[in-house]
């Protein structure tokens, strides 16, 4: 192709842009009436099977795709494309014997990135691929600047995140990550609607920031004049919906949390919370695993998934206790020195020493109520709360517990919360009255669950950084 011979982008862009006058003088440019019947994929999933003679004796005409061109083999009287939609490629042949001489001519100036309507037939070439045969081409939007490179791809891991659309239109493989999360995240949504939860939506920009001990950020309503905050956890309001009488609610949204960035954490995230109802944190516990499950086999028909350098199994999750886990990797520390921690200093050692070693499917039980202050206490052991997490990989996926529905003990712990904040505590709770008020008016007992989307999806996908299974991660200037 022409362009082969100039050096440089620049060079690649002035040519293209000179295309581009040419349409433009036409009137052809950035035409938007070819219509598209058909996807690459079902093409292939229709006929692939079939024999070049079968194919042939089906007749298969009137197919009609549209997409960009992804590679060409210009020749003399007849040239070969491949064609890229959402769902795949398929191959294409132009021949000046079946469409117009100037029309075959224009489609040998066309580049690699222009997107293009194909309307032909189906036949099978030599090689037996599956190929349409052209009647009609149209240019319908102009490449100015050049695709990535066919065989190294995206070298630039920034250009990767911060030019997502780059990545996505040279790697396949990296579009199929989207694709896998956009499945899990239908999943978890069947599996909670199977079980009669309701989907609703709740606030984004929140008077007071709560739901989670998390650094929020700060934004102005100018007609009201007054600080709002962007939701770190939108718990607080679907528990104000128990209140008002839904027994089964959940909510896939995007939180915010004011904290730095990392191959793990993201400003912005998406979170599942679901909350039941008349329920044991067993039971919860018990879906939460199903769930998990159903999603992973959905994507990778197995429940035996590499993440990383990791092997995990799924077929099995383990329950265990915090102080246990802190014992077992915290060898010779004594159960004498663990009494005398407070919960905080409990909960940094077991962050430390244990969290990164629960690489097996494991859900964490006996948090202390000083680290969990929405938390029910447990009935036996008032000083622990009726809580779990779920660790796989070393990471955190799930954390669940038993509402706290008195309202005489939530505002204890508002309070608690509001003192830790006044002395520095910058991710320390605010007392929300109305909250309180809610309670007052009778919350039934409940268990709830917040599921990090991402971390799972980076799981099911074996994805070591949340930037790849977040279309536009947030990065630093």
């Amino acid at each position: 192709m022409a362009e082969e011979k100039i050096g440089g982008e620049e060079g690649i862009i002035e040519e293209r842009r000179k295309k581009l006058q040419l349409l433009r003088d036409n009137n052809t440019a950035y035409i938007n009436n070819f219509s598209k019947e058909h996807y690459a994929h079902n093409l292939h999933d229709k006929y692939d099977d079939l024999s070049k003679e079968d194919l042939e004796s089906n007749n298969v005409e009137n197919i009609s795709v549209a997409g960009r061109i992804v590679l060409m083999r210009v020749m003399g009287n007849a040239s070969f494309a491949t064609i890229r939609d959402s769902s795949g490629d398929i191959q294409v042949y132009v021949s000046k014997n079946t469409v117009d001489i100037d029309i075959y001519e224009d489609f040998k100036t066309w580049d690699l990135g222009d997107i293009v309507g194909i309307k032909g037939k189906l036949f099978k070439t030599k090689t037996n691929e599956l190929t349409i045969e052209a009647s009609a081409v149209c240019l319908i939007t102009k490449s100015i600047r050049p695709m990535p490179d066919k065989f190294k791809g995206l070298a630039d891991i920034e250009t990767k995140y911060r030019q997502r659309y780059l990545d996505l239109m040279s790697n396949e493989n990296q579009k199929q990550v989207f694709l896998n999360r956009s499945a899990i995240i239908e999943s978890l949504r069947e599996s909670l609607k199977d079980r009669n939860f309701v989907e609703v939506e709740t606030p984004m920009m929140h008077p007071i920031p709560g739901g989670a001990v998390a650094r929020p950020f700060v934004t102005k309503h100018n007609a009201l004049d007054r600080e709002l905050f962007l939701r770190i956890a939108p718990e607080l309001y679907l528990k104000r919906l128990l209140v008002g009488g839904f027994e089964r609610v959940f909510e896939i949204n995007r939180s915010f949390r004011n904290e730095g960035l990392s191959t793990k954490h993201n400003p912005e995230f998406t979170m599942l919370e679901y909350y039941e109802a008349f329920t044991t944190l067993e039971n919860t516990i018990e879906f939460t695993e199903n769930m998990i499950k159903k999603a992973c086999e959905l994507i990778n028909n197995s429940l035996n998934i590499s993440w990383g350098e990791d092997q995990i199994n799924l077929s099995k999750f383990r329950k265990a206790k915090l102080v246990d886990l802190v014992l077992e990797h915290n060898n010779p520390i004594s159960e004498d020195q663990i009494a005398k921690m407070d919960g905080k200093e409990l909960l940094e050692l077991f962050e430390s020493s244990v969290e990164e070693n629960l690489i097996e499917p494991t859900f964490v039980i006996g948090y202390p109520v000083e680290v969990s202050p929405l938390s029910r206490r447990n009935n036996e052991n008032p000083e622990i709360a009726d809580r779990f997490e779920l660790f796989i990989g070393g990471k955190e996926i799930a954390n669940g517990f038993c509402e706290l529905n008195d309202p005489d003990d939530q505002a204890d712990r508002f309070r608690e919360q509001v003192k830790a904040k006044d002395t520095g505590d910058k991710e320390a709770m605010s007392f929300d009255e109305d909250y309180i008020t809610a309670l007052e008016h009778g919350m039934p007992p409940a268990v709830g669950v917040g599921i990090g989307i991402d971390r799972l999806v980076m799981m099911i996908t074996n994805q070591t950084s949340i930037r790849d299974v977040i279309l536009f991660p947030q990065l630093k200037s």
